[in-house]
């Protein structure tokens, strides 16, 4: 995918952004009919819907206060919409009880703007924690606790997001690229077949955010997981996805492939 509006500074595009996707590929994530407000005040999501198919690379794009946030968190039921169904990996969540609710979601990865890293353990503790969703106990808090099994799979996840020599440096010792590459690890851990991303590199200078949507760009392409992300930046929306979402007063106003897609397409979304 090619796009004369898109410019990356300090380092090439990547390559392959797009795969052919096959129309039948199963969703890993479906919603419909979301609605949620708080307070009794105007609503932050008005009937939206949309999914995620299987291995897809998906961008939820808005400006601020147009629900992103809240419509990841809905959809997942981090927190309650008021209305709407949620399918994931092909079971109805909106009526499971918390016991199924979280077997479900053990499947899926979240990577924030906040990297809610503990900020006084290693960053290998740090990733060892991402297990705790899957098995909880004393092991998964701290890496002189953990077997020694979890501790080559935490250092396995750190490898692939190269940092396995920073895996005894305290987390509040990591710059801000370094720390968000450890969440990502520690949302590995999970073996997730989702990923979900919420402003994941707003908060970085330029040539780490870059090198954090690379590693995701990676982790879709040669590892198949699925990726729901929210950004503001537009080159990033179309360099990293196969398709765009774009929410606008609460609602959808945009589902489309994003080699389709141009800047000035998505620039109208912004007001």
């Amino acid at each position: 995918m090619a796009h004369a509006e898109v410019h990356y500074a300090g380092a090439e595009a990547p390559a392959a952004l797009t795969r052919p996707l096959n129309a039948a590929d199963p969703c890993d994530l479906s919603v419909a009919g979301l609605r949620k407000s708080f307070g009794g005040e105007r609503e932050v999501l008005r009937d939206v819907s949309f999914s995620v198919r299987r291995r897809e690379a998906v961008a939820l794009i808005g400006s601020n206060g147009a629900g992103k946030s809240t419509a990841l968190r809905c959809a997942l039921r981090l927190i309650e919409p008021e209305t709407g169904s949620i399918t994931l990996f092909d079971q109805e969540i909106v009526s499971a009880h918390s016991g199924v609710l979280r077997r479900i979601r053990a499947e899926v990865g979240f990577v924030f703007q906040k990297h809610n890293l503990v900020p006084r353990v290693s960053a290998l503790t740090n990733v060892i924690h991402g297990n705790l969703g899957r098995a909880g106990g004393v092991r998964g808090w701290s890496q002189a606790l953990a077997s020694r099994a979890l501790r080559a799979r935490a250092m396995d996840c750190l490898e692939r997001v190269g940092l396995r020599e920073h895996a005894m440096k305290r987390a509040d010792h990591l710059s801000g690229g370094q720390s968000q590459r450890v969440a990502i690890a520690r949302a590995l851990m999970q073996q997730p077949k989702m990923i979900v991303a919420d402003e994941p590199v707003a908060s970085l200078d330029p040539v780490a955010g870059q090198e954090v949507m690379d590693l995701f760009h990676q982790l879709t392409r040669e590892e198949g997981i699925t990726l729901l992300f929210t950004t503001h930046n537009i080159q990033q929306a179309l360099a990293y996805s196969d398709r765009v979402l774009a929410l606008k007063d609460g609602g959808i106003v945009l589902d489309a492939p994003s080699a389709g897609l141009s800047a000035g397409d998505l620039n109208i979304h912004y007001g």
